[in-house]
């Protein structure tokens, strides 16, 4: 299903392209670093991102095939369009040793199992959980912003071997984790390619 293109949302795309050349990245990292600069107005984030094509392309497939997506927070749900997702963060509890956003991940897992799609744009250490997790994810969307753990926890994501979206430094959200997510949602299937 074609998406619908907002003449502003176009425009700003426009300028965006005007002020930084994106035509080097293969298709699938274009659509996620355009999104995610659009989505904070931040153009280093063109060299902060750390994506592979293939894993992208993967993640993909696995996405319009119907695999979950697990959210960290509401913040980042609410920013993902034309899917649903997993949130378990109002179900869960902080422990001795154990945050509530680390508990929600393990909630999720428990309820979608592997092969997921996970966004992660808010707790460091949520992902720090998931890395300890058996996931087997399709996808590890990894943009938690913060000057405690933040870029620990996305260098751990890197070092962790998994399919990945990350940046270098400390910066993220939930903003631009969901339009990580929407980039490849909006991206075009080889079917929607052919129409």
């Amino acid at each position: 299903m074609n998406r619908i293109v907002h003449p502003i949302e176009q425009e700003s795309f426009r300028r965006l392209r005007a002020r930084l050349d994106t035509s080097h990245f293969p298709p699938l990292t274009r659509a996620v670093v355009e999104r995610v600069i659009h989505s904070a107005a931040d153009l280093e984030y063109a060299s902060d991102l750390v994506t592979d094509e293939d894993d992208l392309a993967k993640a993909h497939a696995a996405l319009h095939a119907g695999a979950p997506v697990v959210v960290d927070v509401e913040m980042v749900a609410a920013g993902i369009t034309r899917r649903g997702t997993v949130c378990r963060l109002k179900d869960a509890t902080s422990g001795p040793g154990l945050t509530r956003s680390a508990h929600a991940i393990r909630l999720a897992y428990e309820e979608v199992g592997p092969g997921a799609l996970w966004v992660i744009g808010c707790a460091p250490t949520a992902l720090e959980e998931l890395l300890a997790l058996d996931a087997s994810p399709a996808l590890v969307i990894g943009l938690p912003v913060g000057f405690v753990g933040a870029a620990e926890s996305k260098a751990a994501l890197r070092a962790s071997g998994l399919p990945a979206v990350s940046n270098v430094s400390e910066k993220g959200g939930s903003a631009v984790a969901a339009a990580a997510l929407n980039a490849l949602l909006y991206h075009p299937t080889s079917s929607e390619e052919t129409q």
